[in-house]
Order: C-alpha cells, then sequence, then structure tokens
C-alpha cells in the first residue's frame, strides 16, 4: 500500500510542474497588471519601477522560475489587484468554496444514489419514467440557468431564501463556516442545489445503469436460487457492485465541483476562490489566475489518489492483489 501511495505521489510531480507551466504561461502575456496596480494617472518613471519590481523586465522563462521556487516555498507571490499575499487571499477563499463544493456532493449523494436504485429497479414504473425524464433535463440545463431560475422563484417570487451572498459565519482559527447559523445554512441552499443538480442527475442516470447491468448477471441468479430476499440481493449484491464505478464518478466530480464552481459563486456572489478568480480575469492578475489554477491540479490528483485507496476498500479483488 506504501509503495502505491509513493508511485501515484511521484507520477503527480510532473503533472503540477506542468499544469505549472501552462498555468503561468497563459497568463504571462494577458492585459496589462501595472495600470492596474497604479491607476491611470502615472509617469513613465513610476511605471518602468513598477515593472522592475514586479520583475516583468526579466524573460519568462526567469518569470516562471521565479513563480516555481516561491510556489515551492509556500510565496504565491503578491495579488496586483488587491496588493495582498495570494496564499492569504486563497485561505480567505477556500472555506467558502469548500463548503460549497461538499455541500452540493453530499446532497447530490443522498438524492442521486437512493433515485438511481429506485429507477433500476423498479424501472419499468410511471415514477421511474418520470424521474428519468427529469433527469434529462436536469442534465441539459446550464448552471447559470439553474440558479436564475431559482432565484426567480424562492428569492424573488416566494421570498424563502436570499439570492447572493454566504450569511452570517463562524470562525475557527483559518477557518470559517456558514452551516453553524440560521442564515448561513438559509444561504447554502440555492447555490448547493444549483452546484448539484448537474451531479444528482449524473449519478442517478450512473447507478441506474450500473443496477440494471448487475442484475442482469449471474451471481444475482445465484443469489435468487439461494432464496435470498429481494432486498439482500438489491441493496447487498447489487449495490455492492455499483459502488465501484459511483466512486470514481463521485471522486472526479468532487474536483469537477470544486473547479467549475465559478459560475455558481458568480451568480449567487457567493465569497468563493470561484469569484475570486473571475475578479482577477478582468484585471490580469496573473499570480492569483496561476496559483488557482495550480491549486485545482493538486486537489485532482489527491481526490485521484483518495479514489484509488477506496477502490481497495470496495473491492475485495484489489485488496488480495495488494496483499500478493
Amino acid at each position: 500500500m506504501f509503495a502505491f501511495i509513493l508511485a501515484r505521489l511521484l507520477q503527480s510531480v510532473p503533472v503540477l510542474l506542468a499544469v505549472a507551466f501552462i498555468s503561468y504561461g497563459m497568463f504571462a502575456f494577458v492585459g496589462d497588471p501595472v495600470t492596474a496596480m497604479l491607476g491611470q494617472d502615472f509617469t513613465a518613471a513610476e511605471r518602468q519601477a513598477m515593472i522592475h519590481q514586479l520583475g516583468l523586465d526579466q524573460p519568462f522563462y526567469l518569470q516562471y522560475l521565479h513563480f516555481l521556487w516561491n510556489v515551492l516555498h509556500g510565496d504565491f507571490g503578491l495579488s496586483y489587484r488587491l496588493a495582498r499575499p495570494v496564499g492569504e487571499l486563497i485561505a480567505e477563499r477556500l472555506p467558502a468554496t469548500m463548503e460549497l463544493a461538499v455541500s452540493a456532493a453530499v446532497l447530490s449523494l443522498l438524492i442521486g444514489v437512493p433515485l438511481g436504485v429506485f429507477t433500476g429497479i423498479n424501472r419499468n414504473s410511471a415514477l421511474a419514467r418520470g424521474l428519468m425524464t427529469l433527469s434529462l433535463i436536469g442534465v441539459s440545463l446550464p448552471t447559470f440557468l439553474i440558479g436564475i431560475l431559482l432565484i426567480l422563484v424562492f428569492a424573488v417570487l416566494l421570498g424563502w431564501l436570499p439570492s447572493f451572498g454566504r450569511g452570517d459565519v463562524v470562525h475557527f482559527s483559518h477557518w470559517s463556516t456558514g452551516l453553524l447559523t440560521s442564515s448561513g445554512r438559509r444561504a447554502l441552499i440555492l447555490p448547493a442545489i444549483t452546484l448539484g443538480m448537474f451531479q444528482m442527475t449524473l449519478i442517478l442516470r450512473l447507478v441506474r445503469s450500473e443496477m440494471l447491468e448487475v442484475m442482469r448477471s449471474d451471481h444475482i441468479k445465484f443469489a435468487r436460487a439461494r432464496g435470498l430476499s429481494e432486498h439482500a440481493i438489491h441493496f447487498h449484491h447489487a449495490l455492492s457492485n455499483t459502488l465501484i464505478p459511483v466512486i470514481t464518478i463521485v471522486g472526479l466530480q468532487l474536483g469537477m465541483l470544486i473547479a467549475f464552481s465559478i459560475v455558481t459563486e458568480t451568480v449567487f456572489q457567493w465569497p468563493g476562490m470561484g469569484l475570486l478568480l473571475v475578479q482577477s480575469i478582468g484585471v490580469a492578475d496573473i499570480p492569483v489566475m496561476s496559483t488557482y489554477l495550480l491549486l485545482i491540479a493538486v486537489v485532482f490528483v489527491v481526490i485521484n489518489l483518495v479514489v484509488d485507496l477506496l477502490y481497495f476498500a470496495v473491492d475485495p479483488r484489489l485488496r488480495s492483489q495488494g496483499g500478493r
């Protein structure tokens, strides 16, 4: 197991180096950060001094190596827009994004897996067909449209839930959460539903298709021949075999939720990393944009490692192979 984890970590090193190079190279020649920091009234000497201070007068490869060296030492640079360390900005926004992404993932699992099992077992019922139709709509609608429709219905017409912001939060050292306050929980409902809608319908359809496939397998027929109850067959034998591809999808989708929460955070003005990225793009805040992409790459690497380890817990064949 230790050798497996070490091999995965070593494989991730060139991936992270490539992402760091691409992320920095994509934004190195975009916009004019000097003007964004100095404003409109500045002299040529002030501009030249700022260019030298930021290191923009150096060749690109030296700028990249300097950026990489600082990242390895935990220094992600200074935000051109806010003139604050990027690490502080990410640390402030990370709790909001993680809270939103994890809530959306839990919501999609709690709803998607049971509905997928139900539609797989009762595939010919009218309710199952109706759920599959609704799931098709959920997969097809874009995220921003779902968010706008939810705001229109539940915030504007009914006035039940807030349409923007995070509500009141409770701080624990460097972490903050809105789950412990009433306004924070109410503010989380609409963004979590918006972000998790696609994942929920995807999990529903995946679990249904896997259940239909597993229910036709020989070991299910053998379980019925042994006289096992339908409940034991469905939830012990069939569902346990269905979970293996579901773990893969859920793990990767959690990374997608974190990476692509940009639209949801923009629609609901959720103070997370996605909104920070959108605000930084407009002024070519290169350190923030590069750090964001590098952080997302680290998240995917960690999630892939966790998914591989979960395989060992779910699939006994992999455990036996690992033992040998």
